[in-house]
């Protein structure tokens, strides 16, 4: 195919392209909004979705009357709620501009950069928050718009603009569309014109009723079989102008069911200098209405917020008076004041009182023509004190102290605090609490009495005395406090102490009468590992001199916690500390592993303290045929590893049997029933806890610490790379060969013998110029090696090199003089080459020493041989 042909081609499509766009575009801007019903809102594009609302808004259209608009016209729901959240999309994305930039009017605007019609929160300062009512114009989530999916109200005046349903039902039926024209008329066919303009809904239903009955012969009078229902569908648009303290005064396009709420909101709320008592509405160059806000902040009246009519203007003008009031009321902050009100209605309006305020005087601040001056009102004339433009009411607050308090506390049934009365004493006082507990320490009490210069003073009580009537009571006074202690507040808690072998260790209350079996019920019992003889108590020595800290107690119990021998009525002391020990015969299975080139590898328990890794491997089957000895390792547990305590270890014992038991295939018995419960409560007495190591000891412990405070405070080390096992290099043909000898290890729970296969290759890592792993080779030495990886790179630090053997040694190359000595080479080692530490490059004030000090030298040499 020519060139030609294709550019022909490629024309005739950009040709259609074209006119498939023209062709929607002219499609869309050319249907009425009268047919919104049929548009489909997914179809539209942002551009074409704005072009809509343009032509909704030159039509008098808000967004609220557009989308009722589409409801009465038919448009589904579905597509109603689209059509509401693309909108709200491109409201938020800034992109819908309403109103014509080059008339003289205010329009509310859907741009963010807006100062006032924006989405976000408006901050007000710290003088804005404290006039009472200024954000309420000022606040994004009340906006005051009209709703539209009401009926419309039978008093809505009829205007140009107007949409008028009129629906015709019984035995005739018929709908009419009709819109009111700019002369107020409305055109019905077959009947003319009938002027609506300036009727209420109510009576233009009158009017046109009483024409179409013309007609619709069965349309009204007694035996009517005909009827007619009158509806508003798209309201008309009215302009209204805003003067004064406003933050934007204008022209604002809004709804004819728009109010002076809506209006004042529109224009961005009332400013900081602005009236919200005396706001006026001017119809025809006459007031219409004058308005409270006060109204409805305090009362939630919206009587006087009256429905706005085209060209209506809303005055609002300076406040006259303004006052502020703090202190304990609930709406403290600025007040608007008319000129008949007077501080108790300012009272009301700032909420009344709170709970704490004192409400008998109230301190004025106000000026004089000169000067500041300070009044006070009594409360009997609040309802008579007229504020001034300017004054500052402040209020206190009741004196933090009470008129007739006393209290008490200690030994009682019900301790607490009480009122005064007169000649009330501490006789009285106890009664009130309930009477004196059994413990309550009857000798000596404390009465705490505050002095009237506020000093403190304390009386020593003798409370026997006086609740048996041997001594006079004492009479008590406001703020008295009486304290009557306990016995047990008098001396020091009495507690015993078990540890060791038992279920439960630990502290326990001191009981008179307890001896030592009731001491291991309370702990628990036996543990299956403690020994039942030789049971040690420690018990304290009191007045001895002689150098001796403690009295040791041996006695026997047995397994049913009994006593025996002459030891059976032995009691407890408090603060006796006992210690069960473990049984000498009673060890805990420990297993070690076998991994690789033996006959029964896996894991194998210890059985004698002193095994080898001779006596494993022959428990192992001893190596097979594919077995490498000298790769041989044995991998073993250091300070930082941490394995599960003795009670975790039970737990998880304990809750693979509660598995097992609850995963048979039947109804559980009684006695399994009783094991799960004793189990679930097993587990959770034993929960948690993690121990170093099982069965660690402490010297572990410590060296831990010592490597991790020498990593904190060596920067140069790592503990990220600590590993809580090592690779112990180990001699098994030795081991074989003479089992027993220095060579064969003896074993530690968790060790882990590993025997690989023949191993066929020799790896090199470091400071070589292509790390690889090559083939062994019998006669291969470290340089040929290090040849096969491309040789030696120029940082690499050759004195400092070694291999690491497959059985885990290392040797490094040893020198002497110029000669260096290379470690040999087995199957499985990895020669590592180091990197050679970076010099810094002296600076030059060092080398202008090193100069001026040889300098120096010189002629000092110079001289000396003159």
């Amino acid at each position: 195919m020519s060139k030609k042909i294709i550019n022909q081609i490629s024309v005739v499509k950009l040709f259609f392209t074209a006119l498939l766009f023209v062709v929607t575009v002219a499609t869309l801007y050319g249907q009425s909004i009268s047919d919104i019903q049929n548009v489909k809102v997914d179809n539209l594009s942002d551009a074409q979705l704005e072009q809509l609302i343009k032509r909704a808004e030159s039509s008098g259209m808000t967004e609220q009357q557009l989308e009722a608009m589409a409801r009465e016209r038919g448009m589904p729901a579905t597509e109603v709620a689209k059509l509401r959240q693309r909108i709200n999309q491109i409201r938020n994305k800034g992109s819908v501009v309403s109103g014509d930039p080059s008339q003289n009017t205010t329009e509310r605007k859907w741009v963010q950069n807006e100062e006032f019609f924006q989405e976000k929160e408006v901050v007000l300062t710290e003088n804005e928050k404290k006039i009472f009512g200024f954000s309420l114009f000022r606040n994004n989530n009340l906006t005051f718009t009209p709703n539209l999916n009401i009926p419309t109200p039978q008093n809505y005046i009829l205007g140009s603009g107007d949409q008028i349903l009129v629906d015709i039902y019984g035995a005739s039926q018929f709908e009419y569309d009709l819109k009111v024209n700019n002369e107020g008329l409305i055109f019905i066919p077959n009947v003319g014109p009938i002027n609506v303009a300036g009727l209420t809904v109510e009576a233009a239903t009158a009017r046109l009723a009483n024409t179409l009955s013309n007609i619709y012969s069965g349309l009204g009078g007694p035996s009517a079989n005909t009827f007619m229902q009158l509806r508003v569908g798209n309201i008309r648009s009215i302009q209204v102008s805003i003067v004064g303290e406003v933050f934007k005064p204008g022209n604002y396009t809004l709804s004819s069911f728009a109010s002076v709420f809506n209006a004042i909101y529109a224009s961005g709320g009332i400013n900081k200098e602005g009236s919200f008592r005396n706001i006026r509405v001017y119809r025809n160059s006459k007031m219409v209405a004058e308005m409270d806000i006060y109204d409805f902040l305090v009362n939630g009246n919206q009587s006087e917020n009256v429905r706005l009519e085209d060209n209506d203007v809303i005055m609002i003008p300076p406040f006259e008076k303004r006052v502020e009031i703090t202190g304990p009321v609930k709406r403290p902050g600025l007040f608007e004041m008319k000129s008949d009100e007077n501080l108790k209605d300012l009272i009301k309006f700032a909420g009344g009182f709170s709970n704490t305020a004192y409400q008998n005087i109230a301190t004025v601040f106000r000026t004089t023509e000169k000067e500041f001056k300070v009044e006070n009102i009594d409360n009997q004339n609040f309802g008579n004190f007229i504020p001034k433009s300017g004054d500052t009411f402040v209020f206190g607050e009741l004196l933090d102290r009470y008129e007739n308090r006393i209290q008490i506390s200690g030994a009682l049934l019900r301790p607490g605090t009480f009122a005064l009365e007169e000649g009330m004493g501490i006789n009285d006082l106890i009664k009130r609490a309930g009477g004196l507990r059994e413990d309550a320490f009857m000798n000596r009490a404390a009465l705490y009495r505050t002095r009237n210069d506020f000093s403190l003073e304390m009386v020593t009580v003798n409370i026997s005395e006086i609740v048996n009537g041997n001594e006079e009571d004492i009479t008590l006074k406001r703020e008295d406090v009486l304290y009557i202690p306990s016995i047990y507040d008098l001396r020091e808690e009495f507690y015993v102490i078990i540890s060791g072998e038992v279920n439960n260790p630990g502290s326990f209350a001191f009981a008179e009468n307890m001896s030592v079996s009731d001491l291991v019920f309370r702990a628990g019992g036996l543990k299956e590992s403690a020994t039942s003889s030789q049971i040690e108590i420690a018990r304290r020595v009191k007045d001895d001199v002689s150098g001796k800290l403690a009295e040791i107690i041996h006695i026997d119990i047995d397994k049913e916690l009994k006593i025996l021998g002459d030891d059976s009525n032995f009691t407890l002391t408090p603060f006796d500390h006992v210690i069960v020990r473990r049984s000498s015969g009673f060890q805990r299975s420990r297993f070690v592993s076998v991994e690789g080139e033996v006959y029964f590898p896996g894991e194998y328990a210890i059985v004698y303290a002193n095994e080898r890794i001779s006596d494993l491997l022959k428990r192992a089957g001893g190596l097979n045929q594919f077995a490498y000895p000298k790769g041989a390792t044995l991998i073993r547990r250091n300070e930082f590893f941490e394995g599960p305590s003795e009670n975790e270890i039970k737990s998880t014992n304990l809750i693979g049997v509660k598995s097992n038991l609850q995963r048979i295939k039947r109804d559980t018995t009684e006695a399994e029933k009783i094991l799960l419960n004793r189990i679930d409560q097993k587990i959770e007495e034993k929960g948690g806890g993690i121990s170093n190591k099982q069965g660690g000891l402490l010297i572990d412990e410590f060296r831990k610490e010592t490597i991790e405070e020498l990593v904190s405070e060596n920067d140069t080390l790592d503990f990220s790379i600590v590993k809580t096992q090592d690779m112990i290099g180990i001699n098994l043909s030795e081991i074989i060969d003479k089992p027993g000898s220095e060579f064969d290890l003896i074993l530690q729970e968790g060790d882990i013998l590993s025997i690989p296969k023949q191993l066929q290759t020799v790896r090199m890592r470091g400071e070589v110029l292509f790390p690889t792993t090559a083939r062994y080779r019998e006669k291969g030495g470290f340089k040929s090696y290090i040849s096969r990886a491309g040789g030696f790179t120029e940082k690499s630090r050759k004195k400092k090199s070694y291999v690491v053997y497959a059985n885990g040694d290392v040797r490094r190359t040893s020198n002497f003089l110029f000669f260096k000595f290379y470690p040999k080479v087995e199957p499985g080692s990895e020669i590592i080459i180091p990197t050679k530490k970076e010099k810094e490059a002296m600076p030059l004030q060092a080398w202008l020493a090193i100069s001026t000090t040889l300098t120096t030298l010189v002629l000092l040499w110079n001289n000396l041989s003159q």
